[in-house]
């Protein structure tokens, strides 16, 4: 169980939770919802203990298991394999490195007292399950997309994508009796996410979620807590139930507001023709003020803005050259493992390619080769005349703590500070957002950040990689469309199914292999399933 008394959250010195309270018993499935910025994983990093609460506190019951948005924590912490990763999270990991040291110590010293110590360790771990554990680990993994093969590499080689997974899978082989899940259907294709929806549902332990997977949502969750302007509202139903409830809420509240601004109006200027009459009218002026002040102190206040509607557009890009990109057997590897070999295409003015594959098919060392970040183990590639290349990162590693959001805009463009202010408004981050810590952003804002930062570059060659990852509805919406309309040259890594729709790509390249396809319907398909 866990359990919030009064608690309160803040963010860059900006208040986004105040004296909230609320429970998540065992067997209660919640979906944490909001705008991008409202503060979702900055609470779900307070009630883990990541981070301390502004006010009040929280109290959990039972082990507790949280999944971040930020992989790259992932690589830098862990050292071992995949396999031992995961087996960690029952501590099988260290149980099963002591079992084989004192094996090795029994085989070079078959002492009484070495095989007495061996078999008081192997009853140990066969009690922990140690010896059920890997086969079980395996079908968790396999259920969340990641090969067999790549289980047994170092965490480190791993993709962004595959080490999320990789640490969603300990977490719930762990079998915590608290979970709390930060977008965990980032980098899940259409097979995996059915799984993890199914697990959830018959998970029995308390779940807070905070997801913009709407299918999540509507399929995973019985309550809903919706966060907005520093307050907490809870919804009984799933998140479509919410939404009838929300917009219920709203228009209720909107008609209640207008009632009693109209009677605050109604009685203040009654009081103000009355004020410089008889002195009997003044004293009766003075109660209507009275009357009127407490009103304003219990009225209830407009709704919190709604859902903002975003107009998001990329400026018409340069001019460059025929020929935009080209590449020619590239590969690549990190020590003795390929990431992938032998991958040629090219890419023209204007076209859109889809790169395509399983998590670990190199499909991000890709996008990173062309962005001139490392160099390729064989082959090469080439810009054209002209071309301007700006790359997105899913994990964000160019959003650097230290730096405020502002910072961030000048180091893409020379551009006035008033201009960076309008766009950085454009994708939402308005107002004193420029001049927060732009590590402090939510996930979604670090999104509107990155590609507000492409933007003012001027690019006409995006290299981007999951761009729709952690964004709300509603910015999804606007920003999908926003590159749907955009005439440059595109090379896209996504598995939103509906933005990749939306977008429109002329050639997919299906990785490790290379193989290039043509768009076409039955590739519509196949988006949805990878």
């Amino acid at each position: 169980m866990l359990e919030a008394r009064n608690l309160g959250v803040e963010v860059g010195g900006r208040t986004t939770l105040a004296d909230a309270s609320f429970t998540v018993r065992a067997g209660d499935k919640v979906g944490l919802v909001g705008r991008n910025g409202a503060g979702k994983t900055s609470l779900l990093k307070v009630l883990s203990g990541e981070a301390p609460a502004a006010g009040g506190g929280c109290r959990v019951q039972g082990p507790l298991g949280f999944l971040s948005q930020d992989p790259r924590k992932l690589a830098a912490e862990v050292a071992g394999t995949g396999l031992a990763h995961v087996l960690s999270g029952r501590g099988l990991d260290e149980a099963l490195e002591r079992l084989e040291k004192l094996r090795l110590a029994m085989e070079e010293d078959p002492s009484e007292r070495a095989v007495h110590r061996y078999s008081r360790a192997e009853e140990r771990f066969a009690a922990l399950g140690g010896y059920a554990a890997e086969p079980e680990v395996r079908r968790l993994v396999a259920g969340l997309g990641i090969g067999a093969d790549r289980l047994d590499l170092p965490v480190s080689v791993l993709s962004g994508g595959e080490r999320r997974r990789l640490e969603l899978a300990r977490i719930l082989f762990a079998g915590s009796d608290v979970l709390l899940l930060d977008e965990p259907t980032n980098h899940l294709d259409s097979d995996a996410k059915a799984w993890l929806m199914s697990f959830l549902r018959a998970y029995r332990g308390a779940l807070l979620v905070v997801s913009h997977d709407l299918d999540l949502l509507d399929e995973s969750i019985t309550r809903v807590l919706h966060l907005d302007e520093g307050t907490m509202v809870e919804y009984k139903g799933t998140y479509s139930q919410y939404r009838q409830a929300r917009a219920a809420d709203e228009a209720r509240q909107v008609k209640l507001a207008a009632r009693q601004g109209a009677e605050i109006k109604r009685l203040g200027d009654l009081a103000e023709s009355m004020r410089h009459q008889t002195a009997k009218r003044a004293r009766v002026a003075k109660t209507l003020d009275r009357r009127v002040a407490q009103m304003q102190a219990a009225a209830v206040g407009a709704p919190a803005r709604r859902e903002r509607k975003y107009h998001v557009s990329f400026p018409t890009p340069p001019h460059s050259g025929r020929l935009v990109l080209e590449a020619e057997g590239l590969a690549k590897s990190y020590g003795i493992q390929d990431v992938f070999t032998d991958v040629s295409f090219g890419v023209e003015r204007g076209q859109r390619l889809l790169v395509m594959g399983l998590n670990g098919a190199g499909k991000t060392s890709l996008l990173r080769l062309l962005a001139g970040i490392g160099e390729p183990t064989a082959g090469a590639w080439r810009a054209g005349v002209g071309v301007s290349i700006g790359y997105y990162a899913q994990e964000h590693e160019g959003i650097l703590a230290g730096r405020t959001v502002l910072d961030h805009m000048r180091g893409a463009s020379g551009a006035p500070d008033t201009d960076l202010r309008s766009l950085l408004g454009m994708f939402g981050l308005v107002g004193d957002k420029a001049f927060q810590d732009a590590s402090t952003l939510s996930g979604g804002e670090k999104t509107k950040l990155a590609l507000a930062q492409l933007v003012a570059g001027r690019h006409n060659c995006l290299l981007l990689d999951e761009p729709t990852n952690n964004l709300d509805p509603p910015s999804r919406e606007a920003i999908g469309h926003a590159l749907s309309e955009w005439p440059g040259t595109m090379v896209v890594v996504s598995h939103d199914a509906g933005f990749v729709t939306e977008l429109q790509p002329d050639r997919v390249l299906l990785m490790p292999d290379g193989d290039e396809d043509a768009w076409s319907e039955e590739m519509l398909d196949l988006v949805s399933m990878a």
